[in-house]
């Protein structure tokens, strides 16, 4: 499994996703499932995936084959109109993934179930983010849910909730969602670290920065001490 979330904030997008995938209890691996297109000065677009690894892959390697093709008359992630028509041809190349592998999968009795969130910015548009499904419709974010999550969401869903909403800054965001994220590893053995963050900031078309988490790292580590004592300090003041 997996756990991604996206933040489309005032201030910029954030992304943030886990690297762990399993094929059983005894078969854990890592597998990279935050990617990114942009053109400089012109737009910058990202995609989370979560689901089956296979089909996510593919619909992320068939984007990628449709660009080294070089066609100028053909759509890609690096000439759509807006971020709505990249979302569709996402989604067509879900459907076409599906199409392929799903039949297949289905005869042995395996699930080719996948959702991606998609997000960014181009030139003369705004900031929008999606979140496509299997059968390749999607949905978009709006002010009163700026965020999206995939995979695992349900141990980290609390503390977005509670505290994201457009005007929170973009160090906020960040912060909210490595906590989020801190929260979903500490509960759930299928997701698991590193950690691939990525943030686009407001008035840009490129991504900001971008970070590889690792189990040891320093800083997440005391974020993520702190979280656990400031939760055990509020709980033992609560009182009925």
């Amino acid at each position: 499994m997996t756990y991604c979330i996206a933040l489309n904030l005032r201030d910029g997008m954030v992304f943030l996703s886990d690297t762990r995938t399993n094929a059983g209890m005894d078969n854990f691996s890592r597998a990279k499932k935050l990617h990114h297109w942009q053109v400089p000065d012109e737009r910058c677009i990202v995609i989370q995936s979560a689901g089956n690894l296979g089909v996510t892959q593919a619909v992320v390697s068939e984007l990628n084959e449709a660009i080294d093709r070089g066609d100028t008359n053909a759509e890609t992630m690096l000439n759509t109109p807006t971020l709505f028509s990249a979302a569709q041809l996402v989604g067509r190349t879900m459907q076409q993934v599906q199409q392929t592998y799903g039949p297949g999968l289905s005869a042995r009795n395996e699930d080719s179930g996948a959702t991606l969130v998609m997000g960014g910015r181009r030139k003369e548009g705004r900031p929008r983010l999606f979140q496509i499904y299997a059968a390749g419709n999607f949905i978009e974010a709006h002010d009163d849910a700026p965020f999206f999550q995939i995979g695992e969401h349900k141990y980290g869903k609390p503390i977005l909730d509670r505290v994201i909403t457009p005007e929170t800054s973009l160090q906020d965001g960040v912060i909210c969602a490595l906590l989020s994220m801190d929260s979903t590893l500490r509960s759930n053995l299928s997701v698991g670290m590193p950690l691939d963050l990525m943030v686009i900031r407001k008035d840009t078309y490129c991504v900001g920065e971008t970070r590889r988490i690792e189990p040891m790292d320093e800083a997440f580590m005391e974020m993520s001490m702190a979280w656990s004592t400031a939760l055990r300090d509020a709980f033992t003041q609560i009182r009925l």
